[in-house]
């Protein structure tokens, strides 16, 4: 071994499932596409639990099975702090690797490819079909379950060999990704995956991705620590000194001061931050007056810091001119900054939050935001009753440390509502997430444990409702041990999507309230402010708005997998009108139904020909009944059976 990696001389090849077992897992793949299996509430037989997890996120996804049609996002920029940090290493592991057929490959964040170095031609050919290469975003709401977009889900090293890929195009592949986390805030700003054929894959792959991470990070720690420590010292300056809103910006975080969260809504605080790091971009000071989503101005003065000869980023004093002039609805959120993880926010209910130390803020909203109160916690968007409701009991539960439950349907925002808690209370603080769902796995019980006991900041436990009885005994035994010896240690949340039988009492009766999350369809009203906000994200560089008509579609629909859905819908449509104004014919033809349950693929499918071909006759039915080959009796049943709303003069 030299440099952390393997010599030249290291065989990669090892062991992999037999052939056999390949062919259960591929039969059991198919059974999971085509819905034809018994598949249990704990998952099929020799399947992993996190690929399962991860085959059941993006089956709720929408990812195409049987093809990859990715977007080109453009060159990546390869003068940041991670490429700066990671390229010589990689380079060093493709020396040590010379003859093998790996192919390694430098993501940022959000999936997106930066760098891929060069493994053998034949492996080269097939990454290039699969579009696996630079410019190119491998995560898993695009492709599915695969090395890189599992891994940042999960927030830890993934594996995925052979059939346990979603799509088909990659079962020849096996690959190993694993998250670079920055040393000093503890946020994913990459992940380093190594790939080969299947046939090649075995144990040390794994090792050598996490090996490679290890040393990325302590590269990243010898190049940002004089940059982040220059930046939060003339922050700190900035703020005894100059009384008034201040934030600090860096490639890696952004701070404010107790004042702007105050005083600032949370679109607002988005949209200060986009412009002020578009003002520092330049390297130069400026001052720079703008208008915010809900009808102020705002002066901001811009000040770049440098660390030695780099750039460390820019301290930025705010002043607020008072009202400035009122958005119209199709243009209000429009303004917003690009995300700070570029094009693919992860969306949850009526919030927006991701990684353990920071949270997206909302970009935007409709005029009829203007002049309201805030919303306390930083991030969220809606302001139903219910939503309000769930909101302010998380907030004080956090308050007086009791520990909570969070009841919902899958996508309702209770982890994203958890996190912006914990960015408003001690938003410098460690924020961990445990997943129920990766239980399977031995090490699981062992690492929630341990955080129980040794663990500090706020902790939260996913989707405790897929545990199964050994695991439940496993946490309650821990949660009973933690209740006897420790009380000043990590504050706890649970998530569950029902409790179902009385099998979880003896996990919950640690947890003294629970706060119902409503579904979208309870404040669907909320939508005025969503739609803009994720459009807002999705369209960053360019104005999408949403036309009346079209909203009254979407207020229409019952949202079944609540605020995910919607974000799934937006990608989708944003993808054809990349500018404009969104109309009817936009949306897909689930949009046009008000059936208020999950349908079955083949239902999916005869749901959308029909609408199709209700838009292609302008809503005659008659007429859509004949292109589809069926008769009218049919027509009309299928309708009112899947609450479409014929479209009239579309």
């Amino acid at each position: 071994m030299r440099g952390g990696a393997a010599n030249p001389g290291t065989h990669i090849r090892g062991h992999h499932p037999a052939l056999a077992s390949r062919d259960r897992l591929a039969e059991a793949r198919e059974q999971f596409l085509t819905g034809m299996a018994g598949e249990s509430r704990g998952g099929l037989a020799g399947v992993r639990d996190i690929i399962m997890a991860s085959w059941r996120r993006s089956r709720g996804w929408q990812v195409a099975a049987d093809r990859i049609d990715l977007s080109y996002f453009g060159h990546p920029d390869l003068d940041t702090p991670l490429t700066r940090a990671a390229i010589p290493v990689l380079w060093q592991l493709r020396e040590n690797l010379e003859g093998q057929p790996i192919s390694i490959i430098l993501t940022d964040p959000t999936g997106l490819v930066l760098a891929r170095l060069r493994a053998d031609g034949g492996l080269d050919r097939h990454l290039d079909k699969v579009q696996l290469a630079p410019g190119f975003s491998y995560s898993e709401r695009l492709v599915g379950t695969n090395g890189i977009g599992t891994a940042l889900e999960g927030g830890r090293t993934a594996h995925v060999f052979g059939h346990e890929h979603y799509a088909e195009n990659l079962e020849d592949l096996a690959c190993a990704g694993t998250p670079i986390r920055h040393p000093v805030t503890g946020k994913t700003v990459g992940l380093i995956d190594l790939t080969c054929w299947r046939k090649d894959a075995g144990p040390l792959l794994i090792a050598l991705s996490r090996t490679t991470a290890d040393q990325i990070t302590r590269a990243l720690l010898a190049d940002s620590s004089e940059r982040e420590l220059g930046l939060l010292q003339e922050y700190r300056r900035a703020c005894r000194h100059a009384p008034g809103i201040v934030l600090a910006l860096s490639s890696d975080m952004v701070l404010t001061n107790d004042l702007a969260r105050q005083v600032l809504d949370p679109g607002d605080q988005m949209v200060l931050v986009g412009q002020a790091a578009d003002a520092l971009a330049s390297h130069q000071a400026s001052s720079i007056d703008i208008d915010l989503p809900t009808g102020a101005r705002a002066r901001l003065h811009c000040r770049p810091v440098s660390a030695g000869d780099r750039s460390a980023g820019g301290i930025v004093h705010v002043r607020l001119l008072g009202p400035g002039p009122a958005a119209s609805p199709g243009e209000a959120g429009q303004s917003g900054a690009a995300p700070a993880e570029p094009g693919r926010a992860e969306p949850s209910a009526a919030a927006v939050s991701r990684g353990g130390g920071g949270s997206a803020h909302d970009t935007g909203g409709t005029a009829r935001r203007a002049g309201r109160a805030p919303m306390p916690l930083p991030g969220l968007v809606g302001s139903g009753p219910l939503w309000l409701r769930a909101c302010r009991a998380v907030e004080a539960g956090r308050e007086s440390a009791e520990w909570l439950v969070l009841e919902g349907e899958p996508g309702v925002g209770k982890l994203a509502l958890l996190r912006a808690v914990h960015q408003r209370r001690d938003p410098s603080g460690r924020f961990r997430v445990l997943d129920a769902a990766e239980a399977g796995n031995p090490k699981w019980s062992a690492e929630a444990r341990h955080e129980l006991l040794e663990g500090y900041g706020d902790l939260v436990i996913q989707h405790v409702d897929r545990l199964g009885p050994r695991q439940r005994s496993a946490l309650a035994s821990a949660l009973e041990a933690r209740s006897a010896h420790r009380v000043d240690s990590p504050w706890l949340a649970v998530t569950l999507s029902h409790y179902g039988s009385d099998d979880l009492a003896r996990v919950l009766r640690f947890f003294p309230g629970t706060v119902e999350v409503p579904p979208l369809r309870h404040h669907i009203d909320d939508l005025h402010e969503l739609v803009p906000f994720f459009l807002g994200r999705l369209g960053r560089h360019t104005r999408v708005s949403c036309s009346p008509e079209a909203m009254q579609l979407l207020l229409r629909f019952g949202w079944p997998a609540n605020v995910e859905q919607v974000w799934q819908v937006l990608r989708r449509v944003v993808q054809h009108r990349r500018s404009g104004v969104i109309q009817p014919q936009d949306l897909p033809p689930e949009c046009w139904s008000v059936s208020r349950r999950l349908l079955t693929p083949l239902e999916s499918m005869e749901r959308d020909a029909i609408t199709a071909g209700l838009l292609a006759s302008n809503g005659n039915k008659v007429q859509a009944a004949e292109a589809l080959g069926m008769s009218r009796a049919t027509i009309y049943r299928k309708i009112r059976e899947y609450g479409i709303v014929a479209p009239a003069g579309v």
